[in-house]
């Protein structure tokens, strides 16, 4: 019976706190864009934060959390000639080396670009790029077939005219056949199609930097045929880009140090190579978006806190102009508990009201920012339970000492206030 008392007493006042805010339909209209701003712009930090933490870890998933990336810098002709008389550039030796003297090198993976003039089939050209890599490319990188299979360690051996195309290049070259089975020519050599790589999930070109996603629009063959039947720039370097896959027991940092030692004595001291540790450029998106989430919190914060004072301000308002209101109900009988959550359900009213719009205030945000920006959004439930909590706590709070100052009046001097 208490109970069924109390919900019946809860549903009064919450009845009587609307039919009050309706009664001021544009003052309390004003006071809940603070509170939806607020929560909107809580909500939308979040899924955005949360969405592009996702999409950091499928980008870097490309890259190999294990992995170390040694890049050959490209020069001039001019500057190669220079560079060649004491380093030989990236090259199978110093893979070998690294393999031979460095414990915690699990595998390894070689590319090189190919020099393309031509690239083509019998159905379309194609603006792509070629490069020969080594069998173990494609787990390094993650990289699955959308159809076929991928290169492997006998293709290398038997020099085969293969190829395996990314999504991109495949659709350009076959728009409205099968690749599978059909030829590509490459330069003045043909090969067979034997698979097509599965398109990435992420659309960035770059992660911190560095070039990703690029292997969407080429052609992969064997890195012995690309040697042997290709032709690449004079004076090169032998590899572009050798991945060390790093044994999970071993920190990348400590090996990358190791890695960089060993290819400064190969090459004579030479920086003639770039080192990528892709930990350490997730810690970075890390860090970026660790400050981007401060700055939009603070945003965030203080749009709520406006509309808190908003909320205190209305409230004290309504105390202004109910005087007389409050003095009638105090005289029949009202305690000063009873005007104190009167006023309380109204701020608690106007709270809820603008948590929930501020809810769809976020969404729809969230949706339009991540459609121009071409920023992930993933949906948080933490964020819509954390915007809105702060947001009731928030209004509630302010509306504490309107109905405080509510209930301390007078009864007589209230009855004859003007």
């Amino acid at each position: 019976m208490l109970q069924q008392l109390n919900l019946t007493k809860i549903r009064l006042l919450v009845a009587d706190a609307w039919h009050e805010l309706l009664a001021q339909k544009l003052r309390t209209f004003l006071t809940l864009l603070g509170m939806i701003f607020g929560v909107g712009a809580v909500i939308a930090m979040l899924n955005i934060g949360k969405g592009a933490e996702q999409e950091a870890l499928k980008m870097i998933g490309s890259m190999g959390l294990q992995n170390l990336i040694v890049e050959s810098k490209r020069y001039s002709a001019e500057e190669l000639r220079d560079i060649r008389e004491d380093s030989l550039g990236l090259n199978a030796a110093d893979v070998a080396a690294a393999m031979a003297t460095l414990p915690f090198i699990a595998s390894y993976s070689g590319e090189k670009q190919i020099k393309l003039f031509a690239l083509y089939s019998d159905f379309a050209k194609a603006d792509a790029t070629a490069v020969g890599v080594t069998s173990s490319y494609f787990e390094l990188a993650s990289m699955a077939p959308a159809k076929g299979r991928l290169l492997t360690a006998n293709d290398e051996l038997r020099v085969a005219q293969v190829a395996v195309l990314g999504a991109d290049v495949a659709a350009a070259l076959f728009p409205d056949a099968e690749p599978l089975g059909q030829f590509v020519k490459i330069n003045h050599a043909w090969f067979e199609v034997v698979g097509v790589i599965a398109a990435p999930t992420f659309n960035k070109d770059a992660f911190q930097g560095v070039k990703i996603n690029g292997d969407r629009n080429r052609v992969f063959i064997p890195l012995s045929t690309s040697q042997k039947k290709l032709n690449s720039e004079p004076l090169a370097s032998e590899l572009d880009v050798v991945k060390f896959e790093v044994t999970e027991d071993y920190s990348t940092v400590l090996a990358a140090k190791a890695v960089t030692q060993l290819l400064d004595q190969r090459h004579a001291g030479v920086e003639d190579y770039r080192l990528i540790i892709p930990v350490e450029l997730l810690a970075q998106q890390e860090n970026t978006q660790r400050i981007f989430n401060i700055v939009m919190a603070c945003v965030a914060g203080i749009s709520l806190l406006v509309g808190g004072i908003g909320i205190m301000n209305i409230m004290l308002a309504n105390v202004l102009e109910r005087t007389k209101e409050i003095g009638l109900l105090r005289a029949v009988g009202a305690t000063q508990q009873d005007i104190k959550l009167q006023f309380i359900a109204e701020s608690f009213v106007i709270s809820v009201l603008g948590g929930v719009l501020g809810i769809v205030f976020g969404l729809v945000l969230s949706e339009i920012i991540g459609f121009y920006s071409e920023w992930a959004v993933s949906w948080s439930l933490t964020a819509i339970v954390l915007s809105v909590s702060i947001c009731l706590l928030v209004g509630v709070g302010f509306g504490v000492f309107p109905a405080i100052k509510a209930s301390k009046l007078n009864p007589i001097d209230a009855l004859h206030s003007d």
